[in-house]
């Protein structure tokens, strides 16, 4: 287990008796891998329903008159748009119209709203935009996230809680009861399925966990989390974006309000369309293994860009990667694939490459 965490998840022993030796991220033990074969973990998301400990992520609840003022300030979409019982995915920015994050912000009604964010400098910024302002900002650590997701997450989920599950739309919200404990579930995840985040406290979170076991939903490493989010297109900040790249480079341009008054970065962010010196794409890469990451690829011996997140999708049979690419290349193109122990090539292919359409997530 990685020493000194600053954080702790109230479902660490679980992760343990799993076999996880807790690697750190964001602070907190993240099972990373379990003595499952992730194979199997991905083919539960895909065909049942498996879980992901999610909680990581950072909750951060905004309340009072000028929370939404606040939130808009700092994110890249209209705020006053999100209705009470719905959310948004989005971005925070620098002043410089990098991405200093990427988050989901839920309205939960009567001036709250949540926040949920990753590794990113959300927080301090956050801070930074309620400064003036009737804001009360409050990290809820020992608030947990858990993530089940696939075809019967529905099912298994409508069949314990008080709510009628199956009418929440996508990015919508409620609070509920779940196996007799008060929690929040939103329509949201991180798969490419259909699925649901449970948002409950430490002390229940264990319970809803064992239930869950109990009902048939398998738990699930990381590394799978990996596999289906990068057949999903999905990005992980730290990876497949940082600071030196805009929302527009790597295929966020879709979080921007285009007609919303000043936000942090606006200007800057705004400047830069049409001006992107990457973009993000999908590899298939000639390899019968996941690549290490890092590898660079070029194009008639010129470097036009770099792996970020690969992994190796058994379901498709492709070693695949999320990639930072010149903007010259194109779906189709095929490049030379260099790195420690590999020397081969990859063409770019169509994100993402499972359920193109969303017809899983959106239905």
């Amino acid at each position: 287990m990685t020493n000194e965490l600053s954080r702790h998840s109230a479902l660490a022993t679980r992760h343990i008796e799993l076999g996880s030796g807790l690697e750190d991220w964001n602070g907190m033990g993240t099972a990373w891998t379990y003595n499952t074969d992730p194979n199997d973990e991905h083919d539960a998301v895909r065909t049942v329903a498996g879980m992901f400990d999610m909680s990581p992520l950072k909750k951060v609840f905004v309340s009072g008159p000028d929370a939404a003022a606040t939130l808009d300030h700092l994110t890249t979409r209209d705020i006053f748009k999100i209705e009470p019982g719905s959310a948004a995915y989005l971005c925070i920015l620098t002043e410089n119209g990098g991405v200093a994050d990427d988050a989901i912000v839920s309205n939960n009604g009567d001036n709250e709203w949540m926040i949920v964010h990753g590794s990113g400098d959300t927080m301090a910024l956050l801070e930074s935009s309620a400064e003036g302002r009737n804001v009360k900002i409050t990290f809820m650590d020992d608030l947990h996230d858990l993530s089940v997701q696939g075809p019967k997450s529905c099912d298994i989920l409508n069949a314990n809680c008080d709510i009628d599950l199956p009418s929440l739309g996508y990015f919508q919200h409620a609070p509920a009861t779940l196996f007799g404990h008060a929690c929040r579930l939103s329509r949201t995840g991180y798969s490419g399925e259909r699925g649901y985040e449970i948002f409950a406290d430490a002390a229940v979170i264990v319970d809803i966990w064992d239930n869950l076991v109990g009902e048939g939903v398998m738990p699930c490493s990381f590394t799978a989390l990996d596999k289906v989010r990068i057949e999903a297109g999905l990005l992980f900040y730290g990876y497949d974006m940082t600071t030196d790249n805009t929302p527009w480079e790597v295929g966020l341009g879709f979080t921007i309000s285009k007609s919303k008054g000043d936000f942090r970065g606006k200007d800057a962010v705004m400047a830069a369309k049409g001006k992107e010196a990457i973009k993000n794409m999908c590899l298939d890469i000639a390899h019968s293994e996941m690549v290490a990451g890092g590898e660079v690829l070029s194009v008639n011996g010129e470097d036009i860009g770099i792996v970020n997140s690969p992994c190796f999708s058994h379901r498709m049979n492709k070693s695949l990667a999320l990639a930072h690419v010149s903007p010259i290349v194109s779906v189709g193109s095929v490049l030379n694939v260099k790195g420690d122990g590999i020397d081969t090539t990859a063409t770019v292919i169509a994100s993402p490459i499972y359920d193109p359409n969303k017809s899983k997530t959106h239905a």
